[in-house]
């Protein structure tokens, strides 16, 4: 039985580490002090085991996957391993209780697994792998030493996993198969696979060949062609490599919306039956499957028949989020279907669909999964939810009676910069909040959330660790333990540890938190100030400012005349990593001068503040870095107050394009120019034609003209930028109202 959570206090693990090494230098010593996720209880025991290169083991008959892994590990470890008793033994113990749960026992005789089923085994082995020197992940032929100990231990939430989107950037075999190696070694049970996407089919459907000929490929801006797809035999490679380490493949097959590139093969599946291409760009596609046609639901049929076969997940996630209405409010087909079925809107049509293929999986037996937006509309009968958008999906399935996974944004999306959440946040997560504790419905657990928009497979891992380790921990672990006092410092203190072993066995892992603060300021003479501030752990940064091309060091101020870049090199640890951050300032004449604004920011979007317009940061290509001011549906007019007359000869300011993202370019601005804030006269106006065009970017434009006549005096400058109005009627989000967003006001 394992016992209730107890707390993992350092002190009981500092005494745990082994001395004996000092007696026999050959002989790596182990240590429990830098087990992550951390147990539920440690106890010490007198004596140490000694392996001095030859180790008896003893299996369970039906092991045979499992017990493969174990040798595979020692063998590379240089240890031999021999049946026989005395070493180490693997015991089924029916009276333990939880799948998962294990207890694990080191002392003169040996060391020793105990648990009720296989998974519960193998997460007693991973333990004890990750007690083992971190040299035996690269060899330790002589041996090793472990100190007495015993361990019990069970997580806190049945389903603890990774996302992991091979849609937008396809991932090769060999990765797929080292993240369930690291998802292994974090004691995580399950990869969320995301198979199906607008931008890409990865999933070979023998009886649909234009998937892996058309779907799977696409035409990158530069006419170079990305994509791929597994195979069958790939595919079962994959599942036969998590079984063997207790991990379960869930795939997700998106339905109805993000089906761009299912549509570029088989147009008679959408509603207009118009010919399309597997999008190159990002966002939220108006094209989805045709509900009120019986051939999208022989063809989803045929590929879920295919994914059953593969998969034995006993869920499959069928997405179900971000599906635009537009074409089934225009489809005749769809709106007979509404009629035929008694439904009252597109948002029970979205029901309807996804209960219909819930029923035909449920024939198979299986259960489907979906995100949360499945709750508009009405839950769909045996449907789990995934919440994304906060908790709120969450509380409301748990409400309805619903099995829930969680991953909202706000902690548990890996693919955010750190920016948006560091390690910190994403160890700060509680799975379970008291609003969710009632209910008939009940919270699975957690997962991190990898999408690939902005990560090919080289900037996977430096993304997802360590964040994910941190989710590991909260899912294994449970709020009790990670939301305790000095909980995250403790955590610290052992990921020094985790680190060395992450770096034995290949991990490219990220950083902690952003690396650097960029504080502004004005000097006394009205000048713009910087300084690059060292954040987190051992940080140091040593750089250049291509305004003058002087070498700069983190956390030593300089000034900053005119534009310019820094170039930012990060240091971790003592050593320089090739990491670098950039940042874009103008000292431009108006920086820090009285600003007053015609408008609220969004909160989300403040660029920093009141004064983010004239702060002298610049935004960068993601509109998500803190520079960036923004409004929805509104102009955006500001006037900033020189302090004394003055030739006005240059204005510009900085404007975000992301049209699927509802992000357009203002339809123009205009610069005024007073002398006492009363009166006003024109300085310049620019138009941007280009706003409510067609323009698949995602990018910052520079918008900067010159005074209407070179010279003309004024104090106070106003700027305003004419929102472009609703997002036209091409887009997905038709008569939304669009964003403006703007990064600096400059004055020259």
């Amino acid at each position: 039985m394992i016992r209730p959570h107890l707390i993992f206090l350092s002190t009981v693990c500092s005494s745990l580490l082994i001395m004996g090494c000092q007696e026999t230098p050959l002989l790596p010593a182990g240590r429990v002090d830098a087990l992550i996720p951390a147990p539920q209880s440690v106890t010490g025991l007198p004596g140490e085991f000694r392996c001095e290169g030859v180790l008896n083991a003893v299996w369970p008959e039906d092991w045979k996957a499992e017990q493969e892994v174990v040798q595979d590990w020692f063998a590379k470890a240089g240890i031999q391993l021999q049946a026989g008793s005395g070493g180490l033994v693997f015991r089924r113990l029916e009276q333990m209780d939880g799948e998962e749960a294990y207890a694990l026992q080191v002392d003169a005789e040996g060391m020793a697994i105990e648990a009720a089923t296989s998974a519960g085994l193998f997460r007693g082995w991973t333990t004890l792998r990750k007690m083992l020197p971190v040299e035996c992940e690269m060899g330790c032929d002589d041996g090793f030493t472990l100190s007495g100990v015993r361990i019990e231990d069970a997580p806190a939430f049945g389903h603890r996993g990774l996302l992991l989107d091979g849609c937008r950037h396809f991932q090769d075999v060999d990765f797929v198969k080292k993240q369930i190696d690291l998802l292994a070694l974090h004691g995580m049970n399950v990869l969320h696979w995301h198979l199906t996407e607008d931008q890409g089919w990865r999933l070979a459907i023998p009886s649909r060949p234009r998937l892996t000929e058309v779907a799977a490929w696409r035409e990158e801006a530069d006419g170079s062609l990305h994509g791929g797809f597994y195979s069958r035999e790939e595919v079962q490679s994959i599942v036969a490599y998590a079984s063997a380490r207790h991990i379960e493949v869930i795939p997700e097959i998106e339905m109805p919306g993000h089906s761009s590139a299912a549509l570029a093969a088989y147009p008679e599946l959408g509603c207009t039956g118009d010919s399309l291409e597997v999008p190159a760009r990002w966002g939220v596609f108006k094209d989805i499957y045709c509900a009120g046609s019986e051939e999208t639901f022989t063809f989803l049929q045929e590929v879920m028949d295919e994914v059953v076969e593969l998969f034995p997940s006993t869920r499959i996630h069928i997405g179900g989020d971000e599906a635009p209405k537009v074409r089934w409010e225009a489809c005749p087909r769809c709106q007979q279907r509404i009629r035929d079925e008694g439904l009252a809107n597109e948002e029970e049509l979205q029901r309807w669909f996804i209960g219909r293929m819930g029923r035909y999986l449920k024939g198979k037996g299986r259960t489907i999964i979906g995100w949360d937006e499945i709750l508009e509309g009405g839950l769909p009968e045996g449907a789990a939810v995934q919440s994304w958008r906060g908790m709120g999906g969450a509380a409301e399935a748990v409400h309805l009676g619903a099995d829930v996974v969680v991953s909202p944004t706000s902690h548990c999306y890996l693919d955010y910069p750190l920016r948006s959440t560091d390690l910190e946040e994403a160890y700060s997560f509680n799975p379970m909040p008291d609003s969710l504790a009632q209910g008939p419905g009940r919270i699975l657990g957690g997962e991190g959330n990898m999408w690939t928009e902005h990560a090919p497979q080289e900037l996977v891992e430096s993304k997802v660790y360590p964040r994910l380790t941190a989710l590991a921990e909260v899912y294994w672990s449970g709020p009790d333990f990670t939301g305790r006092p000095n909980a995250y410092a403790d955590f610290l203190r052992r990921m020094d540890g985790h680190y060395q072993r992450m770096d034995a066995v290949g991990v490219d892992y990220g950083l902690e938190s952003p690396p650097f603060d960029l504080k502004t300021s004005s000097n006394a003479e009205g000048r713009l100030l910087a300084e690059v501030v060292p954040k987190g752990r051992g940080v140091d940064g040593r750089g250049t400012w291509s305004g003058s091309g002087d070498s700069l060091r983190a956390g030593v101020p300089f000034v900053v005349d005119g534009p310019g870049e820094v170039r930012m090199e990060v240091g971790r640890r003592g050593q320089w990593s090739g990491i670098q951050e950039r940042y874009a300032l103008d000292g431009h004449r108006a920086v820090y001068r009285p600003l007053k604004l015609d408008y609220v920011p969004s909160p989300w979007y403040t660029g920093g503040g009141d004064s983010a317009l004239v702060d002298g940061r610049l935004g960068s290509a993601d509109f998500r870095d803190g520079a960036w001011q923004a409004k929805q549906g509104q102009d955006m007019s500001a006037t900033v107050d020189l302090g004394e007359v003055r030739p006005v000869q240059a204005l510009g300011t900085g404007v975000y394009l992301y049209q699927d993202a509802w992000i357009f370019q203002p339809e123009r601005i205009i610069w005024e120019g007073s002398l006492d804030g009363k009166d006003w006269f024109d300085l310049a106006q620019s138009e941007t034609a280009a706003a409510l065009k067609r323009d698949d970017r995602q990018m910052r434009l520079d918008v900067s003209v010159q005074s209407m006549a070179p010279g003309m005096e004024a104090r106070y400058v106003r700027m305003t930028a004419i929102n472009a109005g609703p997002c036209p009627h091409w887009h997905a989000a038709a008569r939304s109202e669009s964003w403006l967003f703007l990064d600096e006001m400059v004055v020259r």
